[in-house]
């Protein structure tokens, strides 16, 4: 029952204030016929009815303009006390709902000040010109105790006001907060699923031409050598494919029962990794110093990708003949190093050297696990990649030494 009649208040404002201010104008009227037992009553209906009007009149403007709808409605009720009517709740209707609007429209400093300046108004007239001579207790407690009342409700209401609008904003802002954690995560992916098609689709296509590039080269000088690097250029393009569609994959939805459930590739699968860029005519030397040890699947992934676009970048711009890839174990890192000779010549076909973002791309994904990368050409010539990753990102120091 109470919303539809709050939902009503809102919607007729001025129809609400118009009832509550004829109310008010009546128990003002009712209120000036109480008087103490034993004492005559004020004969003054004249005056009492133009104060109650005048009372009632300024509630209509008790929303728009409060600090005049309470100075109006205290001098109407000072003014019925200096004819000796009694400070009743009934008389001081009008006042107590002044002072309710205005502490809920205003601070709570102005609403106090209020109800001092209308409480010492009120008590100076009862007690120096009531011509009926009320008991000082009923011209000076009874006031208070019926102003103090609205003061602090009205506060109450205020502060409840401004609860729920600070809830409300604290939850619009969590909402809003909680959306763009959502869109940054999903940049975040859609940059991860962009660096892997770039590292597949660049590694295979790289290698794909550079062997297309030396079986021409050998078709006539050594045919069964070239018929063999057309073998494996075929186990090239299959790698490539079924690399590319379990990459795209991750842009199904979650429920797609044909999304393969393959397992990302590591350092487990750097022999195949090297025996292809051997088949283009790169020799590739592994050589691993300390103890390994297994890797987290961010790490192993991030690894074997570094290992692929640096040895990419060589077949493909440094036109070398032999590379070296050393993978040594720290305490607490793992360190990849990838190095070239950078003298040998182009083949047929073969790119030519050029600004990318092959780079770039290591480096992000060394800083995705809390690594590092530098490269840089070597002082005797070729070039040189190193990467530091760490062995366990979110493990404590002392659990990274169990076997």
């Amino acid at each position: 029952m109470s919303f539809p009649l709050q939902r009503y208040a809102d919607d007729h404002v001025r129809t609400v204030d118009t009832m509550t201010a004829a109310l008010l104008f009546a128990a003002f009227l009712f209120g000036s016929e109480i008087s103490v037992p034993g004492t005559r009553r004020p004969d003054a209906m004249g005056a009492t009815m133009a104060l109650a009007a005048v009372s009632a009149a300024a509630l209509l403007w008790q929303r728009s303009r409060p600090r005049a709808a309470v100075a109006v409605t205290a001098l109407g009720a000072a003014g019925a006390a200096t004819l000796g009517h009694l400070l009743t709740p009934l008389l001081l209707g009008p006042l107590m709902l002044a002072l309710y609007r205005l502490a809920v429209a205003s601070d709570r400093r102005t609403a106090h000040l209020s109800f001092l300046a209308a409480l010492a108004l009120l008590v100076a007239a009862a007690l120096l010109l009531d011509p009926l001579d009320h008991p000082w207790q009923l011209d000076t407690l009874s006031p208070a105790a019926c102003l103090l009342l609205p003061v602090a409700a009205g506060n109450a209401t205020r502060l409840r006001g401004a609860y729920l609008e600070a809830v409300q904003a604290r939850a619009e802002y969590a909402e809003r907060s909680r959306e763009e954690e959502a869109r940054h995560r999903v940049a975040e992916e859609r940059m991860r699923i962009a660096r892997e098609l770039h590292d597949v689709v660049a590694h295979h296509l790289a290698l794909a031409n550079a062997q297309a590039g030396t079986a021409a080269h050998l078709s006539h000088t050594h045919p069964a050598q070239a018929r063999r690097i057309l073998t494996d250029l075929t186990g090239t393009t299959s790698s490539a494919l079924r690399e590319m569609k379990a990459t795209v994959t991750l842009l199904r939805q979650a429920d797609d029962p044909h999304a393969p459930l393959a397992p990302s590739p590591g350092l487990g699968q750097l022999t195949e990794l090297t025996d292809g860029f051997g088949s283009a005519g790169l020799a590739v030397h592994v050589s691993t110093e300390g103890r390994p040890r297994p890797l987290s699947p961010g790490v192993d992934l991030t690894a074997y990708r570094i290992v692929q676009e640096a040895l990419t970048n060589v077949a493909e711009h440094a036109f070398a003949e032999a590379a070296r890839v050393r993978l040594r174990y720290g305490e607490d890192q793992l360190t990849i190093t990838v190095t070239d000779d950078g003298t040998g010549r182009a083949t047929a076909g073969a790119p030519e050297p050029g600004p990318g973002f092959g780079l770039i791309g290591m480096r992000e994904r060394a800083r995705s696990v809390g690594g590092a990368l530098q490269a840089g050409h070597r002082q005797g010539g070729g070039f040189e990649v190193t990467t530091r990753l760490p062995l366990h990102p979110t493990a404590p120091h002392h659990q990274e030494r169990t076997p």
